[in-house]
This record gives structure tokens, C-alpha cells and sequence, in this order.
């Protein structure tokens, strides 16, 4: 009977140690968790259809949450509470007892995620699929559930601060009221939508003090009857650059299009294409950088987070001009007065012209970038695969921001000075998150 009773106990015993690993730490380190979580969130983003503006607010607060859980497994990284001023003191976790940072971090990002989104039961799937992983690190069940219970708590902070952001209340104000000048800008076909976003200036920034602190020189004064005219030029080589885009410059224009609402028309029938926006498309770039730099879990979410902040501050700032000068697309003004047949290469977005927003966002990304994984950071860019799209290579974060800028005009949606002051705007932007932040 004694030697039943010892087997039963050398069998609970090993047991209870195979379900319990003391080195759970180390599995639950890995970062593979947290960028498939990402992942999940901007498949979300796609299938929901938000604009680019809102995609970077998603992006933000869910990534904040992500940053403020895990940012204890980094010594040097300090609370944005302190960086953020509207930010108030996130709630301190149990005295002297042992947590799961990452699993805290991971599941923040995706609880916030998930308030924010529309298709919730795909976030609650990710979110059930990231608890089974830590679950089968063999961490102890105490830490298992306090962790999960701090991440409610923490998410339940962030979810709180968005809510003061002025973006509930922006959802019932006035859409754009159309100018008949021929300066200003009109919607554009084949879907003819209104202005996306057009009070997005009334939200709340996170680090800069206004939507106008980055204010860009005004766009070239419209005139299109003269010829000799710098306006006209401008319009002059949106018109031919399409008309004789080479392959390269097609394949740059397709790479970097980002439109998350395409509409293809056949005849009376219209569907739409669903795709990934720009901040989406430098929140990839994050999760390229971060696998081939092998960053740690640490690393990552910062690197997630402050690419966020910085696009959600280039959108207001860009949506803050392009409704301030409310300038005409190259589509319009070449059909009236040009060539009534002409068609850009890429579909021209629903929202004035200037500036560029993803000559401000890459711009803004890039800084970012260059600071956390270094100059010169060489990359293979895989964003658009799943769109039907080849892999583009780089040979810095800079290089891929200034494709991504000029494939505006091989395109055919923006005229120069979009870009190029759209560009130096970013760039300020971007300066000063990382100014800001560190």
C-alpha cells in the first residue's frame, strides 16, 4: 500500500513541476507573442475599414497600454505618464509580488485594442490565443492570474484616458460644407465620398502642444489659367509623370498606395478593396525591424509605441492643413481644364490635397526608426505581400520614407510641394516626439 501511495505522490510531484516551470520567464520572454497580437490588431483595422487618421489613434492607445505594462522588464524606461502631461499615474501593480510583464504588456495592448475596434470577437480570439501561450510556459497559476488581472486593470486606465480625447464628440460634427471656388477641394470619383475626418485637428494630441504647432508654408496660390504659372507647372507634371510612368515608378506608386477603401467599378457594379493605410504599413515596418535586429520583448513594445505616438501626432498635424487650405486634387483640376479623360494611377483619396499625410507619417515614423534600431538599418520590406504585391528592399528607414513620399506624385493624387513640405513637416514632427519622449 506504501509504495502505491509513494508512486501517486512522485507522480503529482512531477507532474506539478511540468505544469509549474520556474523558467517560464524565458518563454514568456519571447517577443513572437506580442507581434502576432500586433498583427491581429491591424488585420482588424483592415477589415473594419478605418481611415488612416483613426487607424493611428487605434494604434496609439493600444500600444501605449502595451508599452506601460511591459516596460518593467527595461529598467531605463520610464512611465509615459510622466512624458504624456494628459496622462495621469497609471496604477501601480501589488507590492513585493512576482508578475508576468509580458503577458501583462501583451494583454493591455490587446484589451485596449479591442474597446477600440469594431470586429471584437477576432481581438477576444487573440486575446484567448496569447493567455494559452503563457498558460503553456508553466507559469505559476498565482502569477498567471495576477498578471491577467493587472492587465484589466491597466487597460482599464488607458480605455478611461481615450475616452477624453474629443473623439466621441467629433463623430457628430459637421461634415465639410463643398466651396464652389475652383481652388478649393471636391470629392473625386469613382466613389465621390465626402472629406474623411475633417474636425480630426479637434483631437487631442499627445505630445505636441496644438494641431498647428507644425504648421507647413501654404500650398502654391491657385492658377491655372496662366501657363506660366508655378500652379499650373505643378498640375503640368502630376498630368505627365502619370501619362509616362515607367515600371519602377508604377511599382512604387502600387507598393506605397495604402488606400484602406478602394473602389473598383465594372460597368454598374462597384465593390470595394480592402487594404492596409499608412500607419499601418509603418506599424509592419516596425515588426520587420524588430525580428531581423532580434529585439527583445522590451525593445519591441517600445519600438511599437513610439512609432505610434509619432503618427498619431503627424495625422492631426496634417489633417490640420489639409482642412485649414482645403487645396484641390490634381484629378479635379485636370479633368476641367486639361484632359477630361485623365485618370491617376492610384484612386484619389476622399480629403484635400495638401499636404501629403504619408509624406508627414513616414517622415515621422523614420526618425523614430533611425533612433531605436540605428542608420542605415538595411530591410526587406513585406507589407504588401499578402496584397498581391512583391517585397521592396532598403537601405534605411529614410530611403523607404522618401519612396514612400514620392509615390504620391508617380501616382498621381498629390502635386510636389504636398510632398516635399509634407516631408519637412514629419521630420519636425518626429524630432520632437523623440525629443519629447526621451
Amino acid at each position: 500500500m506504501f509504495r502505491y501511495l509513494f508512486a501517486f505522490s512522485i507522480s503529482v510531484l512531477i507532474f506539478s513541476c511540468k505544469s509549474e516551470n520556474k523558467d517560464y520567464a524565458k518563454t514568456a520572454n519571447n517577443p513572437e507573442i506580442y507581434h502576432q497580437s500586433f498583427k491581429a490588431l491591424t488585420d482588424v483595422i483592415v477589415h473594419d475599414i478605418f481611415s488612416p487618421p483613426v487607424a493611428s489613434r487605434i494604434y496609439t492607445y493600444a500600444s501605449v497600454a502595451g508599452y506601460e505594462g511591459g516596460r518593467r522588464l527595461q529598467s531605463e524606461y520610464p512611465s509615459l505618464a510622466g512624458k504624456i502631461s494628459h496622462l495621469t499615474t497609471i496604477p501601480e501593480p501589488e507590492a513585493n509580488q512576482e508578475y508576468c510583464w509580458e503577458m501583462v504588456s501583451t494583454l493591455s495592448m490587446l484589451k485596449v485594442g479591442k474597446h477600440l475596434i469594431f470586429s471584437e470577437d477576432s481581438i477576444q480570439k487573440q486575446i484567448q490565443q496569447a493567455e494559452k501561450f503563457y498558460k503553456n510556459t508553466g507559469m505559476p497559476k498565482a502569477i498567471l492570474e495576477r498578471s491577467s488581472s493587472y492587465s484589466d486593470t491597466l487597460a482599464k486606465h488607458i480605455i478611461a484616458w481615450s475616452g477624453k480625447d474629443n473623439y466621441k464628440q467629433t463623430r457628430s460634427f459637421p461634415k465639410y460644407s463643398l466651396q464652389k471656388n475652383p481652388a478649393t477641394w471636391q470629392p473625386t470619383p469613382p466613389g465621390y465620398m465626402d472629406g474623411i475626418e475633417p474636425s480630426w485637428n479637434k483631437i487631442r494630441p499627445m505630445l505636441m502642444d496644438s494641431a498647428a504647432q507644425f504648421k507647413p508654408l501654404p500650398p502654391t496660390p491657385f492658377d491655372i489659367t496662366n501657363k506660366s504659372s508655378t500652379f499650373y507647372k505643378e498640375v503640368r507634371e502630376v498630368y505627365e509623370t502619370v501619362k509616362n510612368a515607367d515600371q519602377e515608378q508604377t511599382a512604387i506608386a502600387n507598393f506605397w498606395d495604402c488606400n484602406p477603401y478602394k473602389l473598383n467599378v465594372t460597368g454598374h457594379v462597384m465593390h470595394a478593396t480592402k487594404k492596409i493605410s499608412p500607419g499601418g504599413h509603418w506599424i509592419n515596418i516596425v515588426q520587420v525591424a524588430a525580428l531581423k535586429s532580434k529585439a527583445d520583448f522590451a525593445k519591441s513594445i517600445k519600438a511599437y509605441c513610439h512609432v505610434s505616438l509619432s503618427l498619431h501626432e503627424a495625422f492631426i498635424s496634417c489633417w490640420d492643413e489639409k482642412f485649414r487650405s482645403v487645396l484641390v486634387r490634381p484629378e479635379t483640376v485636370i479633368n476641367e481644364f486639361i484632359d477630361p479623360e485623365w485618370v491617376p494611377m492610384l484612386q484619389t483619396p476622399p480629403f484635400p490635397e495638401y499636404t501629403s499625410g504619408h509624406s508627414v507619417a513616414s517622415s515621422a515614423a523614420s526618425i523614430i526608426l533611425t533612433d531605436i534600431f540605428g542608420d542605415n538599418f538595411a530591410f526587406d520590406d513585406n507589407t504588401e505581400v499578402e496584397f498581391g504585391l512583391p517585397v521592396r528592399s532598403f537601405k534605411s528607414f529614410y530611403q523607404a520614407a522618401d519612396e514612400a513620399s514620392i509615390s504620391r506624385l508617380y501616382g498621381g493624387i498629390h502635386y510636389r510641394p504636398a510632398i516635399e513640405n509634407g516631408v519637412t513637416q514629419g521630420k519636425g514632427i518626429g524630432k520632437y516626439v523623440l525629443e519629447k519622449l526621451k
